[in-house]
């Protein structure tokens, strides 16, 4: 079963007004997380401040930033995947990307290192921040999802990407397929169109423009999708959580344990198309088969049991 880890990273802000937005961001994020069925134990949320009354469970330090990656190695399996969101304030000098915290900042060559930790074969990694696109070079690999706010270093100016990315996994107006699931693709496409709709409505040339990595050529697509892009298939498939692992399990036993049955199917399902690349296509095709098919009757007999009622 595929199984979400999520840090999320507010870091430095530069001024109260920015860091007062990145801390609501951060707060709502983590506390969707539960809203879309990730274990609480799933879920570290370090702040650049943690005050009084702060979700945040620790400081946004390169020190916790790495126990709380040793700590994922050791709870998470080949078949879990990692997200990782950066929200603050990024910097680049013209040659290596940082992301600004107290105390030392973190470049890609950081968090590569602290990627290699981890035993999962999907890994996802959202900088929502400027000066966030040579992440992409850095880090770009297979089986993993890069997203950044802007295409390359130079766009550095404080950017509008991660509130709407945020937005999208929070609500539900990003669910394009309205299967109460926000994937990484549609998160992704809702933010870059609401980010272009605020500089559009204000009149003024956008300062950032966002894209995603997801098949390891190092190079970030402005306009990625499931079909015909270079990239956007994998982070079509992968998803946080969703509103329906969430929801409330039946009081009867037999009919929680059918619904926990078909879960457990649809999510072998996901982890199945996402490892399509790798794996013979006779074989998929087979396993693909098979899986729908059960989780067919599986749902059928829900619905039968629930009918009887």
């Amino acid at each position: 079963m595929l199984h979400a880890f999520l840090l999320i990273l507010v870091g430095l802000a530069g001024d109260p007004e920015h860091g007062e937005l990145f801390h609501k961001w951060g707060g709502e994020l983590a506390e969707a997380a539960g809203k879309l069925g990730v274990p609480a134990d799933h879920v570290v949320y370090l702040a650049d401040q943690p005050g009084e009354g702060e979700r945040a469970s620790g400081k946004a330090t390169v020190e916790e930033i790495g126990r709380t990656f040793d700590r994922f190695a050791k709870l998470a399996t080949a078949d879990d995947a990692v997200y990782v969101v950066l929200i603050g304030h990024g910097s680049y000098d013209g040659k290596t990307a940082k992301f600004n915290l107290p105390g030392p900042d973190i470049s890609a060559a950081d968090f590569n290192t602290q990627f290699r930790k981890l035993p999962t074969k999907q890994i996802v990694f959202v900088d929502t921040t400027s000066a966030s696109g040579p992440f992409v070079n850095e880090l770009s690999a297979p089986g993993r999802v890069i997203i950044t706010a802007t295409r390359n270093g130079a766009e550095n100016f404080s950017t509008l990407f991660g509130g709407y990315f945020v937005d999208a996994l929070t609500g539900d107006e990003a669910d394009a397929d309205k299967n109460r699931r926000v994937t990484m693709l549609e998160a992704f496409q809702f933010a870059k169109a609401a980010v272009q709709r605020a500089y559009d409505k204000e009149g003024l040339l956008s300062t950032e423009h966002a894209v995603l990595d997801d098949n390891g050529d190092k190079v970030g697509s402005p306009d990625p999708s499931t079909t015909g892009a270079a990239d956007g298939k994998v982070a079509a498939l992968l998803a946080i959580g969703s509103a329906a692992d969430a929801a409330s399990l039946p009081t009867d036993p037999k009919l929680r344990a059918l619904v926990l049955e078909q879960r457990d199917l649809e999510h072998r399902v996901e982890s199945l198309r996402l490892l399509k690349e790798s794996m013979d296509p006779a074989k998929y095709q087979s396993e693909l088969e098979k899986l729908v098919t059960d989780l067919a009757l599986k749902t059928r007999e829900i619905r039968s049991l629930e009918g009887a009622k």
